[in-house]
């Protein structure tokens, strides 16, 4: 505690106000980790930002754009394969060995867990060419979401749905149906794809309606020199980087089938799963939702640029909200350090933007100022009866 502390009674002042704080940093400790926010779910910039990466792929570019060339026709003649070819065991190893050459392979883990009797699958979302991965080791049918039936999204391999009922009644009609061999629904309950490191977006609770035991699978896709994905980029524009890296690993592990257990709500199988899948993942399950994805994007296309001296000063034409906000949390401070000049607080609360902090800093003469007059009577912390108190703890002889 520093000796030049705005108040007398500020040591004991200060100790009463952290024994009264809603979390204490010693319990704060044994805490879990927070769960991540959109800014480290989505990646926003494709090229790295290391130096290093950044020259190695600046040498790598003529190569790539050989390949991505190359690859191109070797595409479409992979495209008219897998369209010729009926689905087969033949058919997966051909395309997948072809894909391959496009630098795309796929590998699989524990696939004696798969369980052909289940009917839904359930994946995170990485990229948007997860289903046709996934499709390359097992038979599986993917709903597009959001889009109407047209040749793209049947050259693309999902599934056209008739979007004149509603999807769900539909899928379960698809998984109830008796044609052999069953083909299962593959699903990625995110509905939105992430960069794969970090968290799993929340998981929607209707694709748990469909049937009462779904086989979970994890994905992991790894890429040397860029990112993996980009939270606003096309499928297009994917495919062209996929073509131009050296490859792109997938690994799909299987997980044992699970079932909903006994009065078990949608919500709360999904949340299972969920927690399961990031676990496995080494992940972290969040709460964000693919509208939280869109309003991250919108603030990555329309930042609000702060002056420089707001940092250390209150901004001289902040906006209605800011000021209010500001203004609330000033008057929050001052009914607790009542001598503190409320310029003073507004000041260093723009610097911190965290009221628990700027008591802190008041309280340990962090902050200088003169102090103002308190009417009697007045409720705080550092109040009249502070050195009383100060000498109750210490003794007479303190």
């Amino acid at each position: 505690m520093p000796k030049d502390s705005a108040f007398p009674g500020a040591p004991a002042a200060l100790r009463r106000w952290r024994r009264h704080r809603p979390c204490f940093p010693e319990t704060a400790a044994m805490e879990p980790p927070p769960a991540p926010g959109p800014e480290r779910l989505f990646d926003s910039h494709r090229l790295p930002s290391d130096g290093f990466l950044l020259l190695a792929l600046l040498l790598y570019a003529p190569v790539g754009l050989c390949l991505l060339v190359l690859r191109l026709f070797l595409g479409l003649h992979v495209f008219l394969v897998s369209c010729a070819l009926p689905d087969s065991v033949l058919r997966r190893f051909v395309v997948r060995t072809m894909c391959a050459v496009l630098g795309l392979v796929a590998r699989q883990e524990d696939s004696g867990l798969r369980d052909h009797r289940v009917r839904v699958l359930i994946s995170n979302h990485v990229t948007p060419f997860d289903h046709n991965i996934v499709n390359l080791l097992t038979t599986c049918s993917t709903p597009l979401l959001n889009s109407p039936p047209s040749f793209v999204c049947w050259s693309r391999g999902f599934m056209e749905m008739d979007r004149r009922v509603e999807l769900v009644e539909s899928l379960k009609k698809f998984c109830a149906s008796t044609r052999l061999p069953p083909t299962p629904l593959l699903l990625f309950p995110e509905e939105e794809a992430t960069n794969g490191r970090e968290g799993l977006l929340r998981f929607s609770s209707w694709p748990f309606s469909i049937q009462d035991v779904v086989q979970p699978l994890t994905l992991q896709v790894q890429r040397p020199l860029v990112s993996v994905t980009v939270s606003d980029a096309s499928w297009i524009s994917e495919l062209l980087w996929s073509l131009f890296v050296p490859f792109t690993v997938y690994q799909v592990r299987w997980l044992h089938p699970v079932h909903r257990q006994l009065g078990e709500e949608n919500e709360e199988f999904a949340l299972r799963v969920q927690q399961l899948v990031a676990k496995e993942l080494g992940q972290i399950g969040t709460r964000l939702t693919p509208s939280d994805k869109a309003e991250h994007m919108k603030r990555q296309r329309h930042p609000r640029v702060r002056p420089q001296s707001a940092r250390s000063s209150f901004p001289s034409s902040p906006s209605p909200s800011s000021d209010v906000q500001l203004t609330t949390l000033a008057q929050r401070v001052k009914e607790v350090l009542p001598h503190v000049p409320l310029n003073v607080i507004q000041r260093d609360l723009a610097r911190t933007g965290c009221v628990d902090l700027t008591i802190t800093n008041l309280l340990e003469g962090a902050v200088a100022f003169m102090p103002e007059d308190v009417p009697e009577g007045a409720q705080s912390l550092p109040s009249a009866s502070a050195p009383k108190e100060i000498q109750r703890e210490t003794g007479p002889g303190g």
